[in-house]
């Protein structure tokens, strides 16, 4: 079995070059993306440019100003870098099927078995690079047989010889000590030898010797935290090489285990195992045409040919679909695209086909339809029904989910026509308030209310704001009143109902107190609900909230 290879990609100037490719050719000066940390403004990614006028990470957005007025700024988004790497983890999954996001700006991927379809492993970097210079991004890659020796290699591999000029890191041990120091592993004269990297070409390991190519790094490549790194470098423990032929508990008992966790997960004495993303379950098929087609006919030809392959994925992954999606590719190279809802679940092709073919009126061919693409664009869990027991209760059970799905066929062919949005169930709520006793909901994602509390006094079926009604005054039904410019005669009255404000809200159209509600029949055979509000001077009378019907 071939040794676990891992590749680490890490892009340094992700979030500003991301800004780069979206502004294409309206930025020439350095770019800085700044992000703010309570209060204080710092630089969270440079360009290339800003690099090179000497401007660095984390540096405050002030002194970077002052050091090069010609800076462009542009504040960090944390939502749309991250949104950029998930489309940079889908472009990596060309080189290994297992990929994972380490955010902000770097993936991981296990390359075990990948790499001799791109001539080597050497090869793949190449690849990966160039692919990368196309996009307009940065990047440095490593290669190891742990995630930590990669993710070491590609943000450190090139800085050991910057820290191995001796062969000893004594640079602040006092002097008297030195002398000593330089003969502690040479001694046959001139200076103490330094070991070169061993690695088949920059920021990749050979096989098996993960330890010794990583050795000579800084300690700042074990992924420490916080200021750890700075700490051990004071002490004189600079490179990795150091830590690993020191005492491990006295390591563990000063700087945490922490520090000899990320050691051993460097070194692969501890397995570190690489969480890909999954990849998203899509449901699309796609019909390439030989010849333009225009006729509704031989469009509804090429939508049977997509809808059963569809419904048949659908079914085998226990879906159904809520939103169906058809794109027309137009021989001028235009895209039109027409929609269909479904009160719910499916993957019946009789149910889909229907709205389909209402809305191809929609739908100017023009010049001709070069290729059909449908896609379930929203999909909801479809789980099988299974009926068991008597024959009887069988066929009971068919016809009850039979009628339950009618309503449902019923709300999805209408809603095919003037759009599910506009077809609306009540459902009861919980309040004593008149218009606040029921919600409404969308009939295509709510089930029908079966709850729906027993009230002993009736309630009129029509609603609408309190409109003043002139009467006498006095608590008791008037014998007549005036209504909507009309006259009416009350024959009689039942009543009456008190109903008090909800006193915890403060609900404008409440503020009239209490009142008292009377279901008054009137000569006309009008049945009204009206109601006296128990207020002051300028909101107590009569009002008519309600009709019954």
């Amino acid at each position: 079995m071939p040794n676990r290879r891992i590749l680490s990609i890490w892009f340094p100037r992700l979030g500003a070059e991301r800004v780069l490719r979206h502004e294409q050719g309206t930025l020439e000066a350095p770019l800085a993306i700044v992000a703010t940390d309570q209060n204080a403004q710092f630089l969270a990614s440079l360009s290339a440019e800003a690099e090179a006028e000497g401007l660095r990470l984390h540096q405050p957005l002030r002194d970077a100003l002052a050091f090069c007025p010609a800076l462009i700024t542009r504040p960090a988004n944390p939502q749309a870098e991250a949104a950029f790497l998930a489309r940079l983890r889908r472009w990596a999954s060309r080189f290994s099927p297992l990929v994972a996001e380490e955010p902000p700006a770097a993936l991981m991927l296990d390359i075990t078995g990948c790499a001799h379809l791109f001539g080597g492993e050497e090869g793949l970097a190449q690849t990966l690079t160039a692919d990368c210079a196309r996009f307009g991004l940065s990047v440095r890659t490593g290669i190891a047989d742990t995630p930590g020796g990669a993710w070491a290699l590609a943000r450190f591999a090139g800085q050991a010889g910057q820290l191995a000029r001796s062969g000893d890191a004594i640079d602040q041990e006092a002097r008297a000590t030195r002398s000593r120091a330089a003969k502690r592993h040479w001694t046959r004269g001139g200076a103490a030898p330094v070991r070169a990297l061993v690695a088949e070409a920059p920021g990749i390991a050979p096989p098996g010797q993960v330890r010794a190519a990583i050795g000579r790094l800084p300690v700042a490549a074990l992924r420490l935290p916080g200021t750890l790194a700075a700490d051990l470098t004071r002490l004189g423990l600079r490179r990795i090489e150091d830590l690993s032929g020191s005492p491990r508990a006295g390591l563990a008992r000063r700087f945490g285990r922490e520090l000899v966790l990320r050691l051993d997960q460097a070194f692969g004495v501890v397995p570190e195992p690489i969480s890909p993303a999954r990849q998203a379950l899509r449901f699309v098929t796609r019909l390439s045409l030989p010849e333009p087609i225009g006729r509704d006919e031989d469009i509804m030809a090429g939508i049977d040919r997509l809808l059963g392959p569809l419904c048949d994925k659908l079914c085998a992954h226990a879906k159904g679909v809520r939103r169906i999606r058809l794109e027309f590719h137009m021989a001028d190279h235009t895209i039109q695209v027409i929609e269909a809802g479904l009160a719910r679940p499916s993957h019946n092709p009789d149910q889909i086909r229907p709205l389909l073919a209402l809305k191809l009126t929609d739908v100017d061919a023009g010049f001709g339809i070069d290729a059909l693409r449908l896609e379930a664009a929203q999909i909801e869990p479809l789980h099988p029904v299974q009926h068991s027991g008597h024959a009887e209760a069988l066929s009971e059970a068919t016809r009850r989910r039979a009628a339950e799905t009618a309503l449902d066929d019923l709300v999805t062919r209408i809603g095919g026509r003037v759009g599910l949005e506009a077809i609306t169930r009540i459902h009861p709520a919980d309040s004593h308030i008149p218009e606040k006793t029921a919600t409404i909901m969308g009939a295509a994602w709510s089930e029908p209310a079966g709850n729906w509390p027993r009230l002993e006094v009736p309630r009129p079926l029509i609603l609408f704001p309190p409109e003043l009604v002139t009467a006498r005054p006095g608590p008791r039904p008037p014998g007549g009143f005036r209504w909507r410019r009309r006259d009416f005669t009350v024959t009689s009255a039942k009543g009456p109902e008190r109903i008090a404000p909800e006193w915890w809200l403060d609900d404008p159209a409440w503020r009239s107190g209490v009142r008292d509600y009377w279901v008054v029949e009137t000569d006309t055979g009008a049945r009204l609900w009206l109601f006296f509000a128990r207020g002051d001077l300028t909101s107590a009378g009569w009002f008519c909230h309600g009709l019954f019907q």
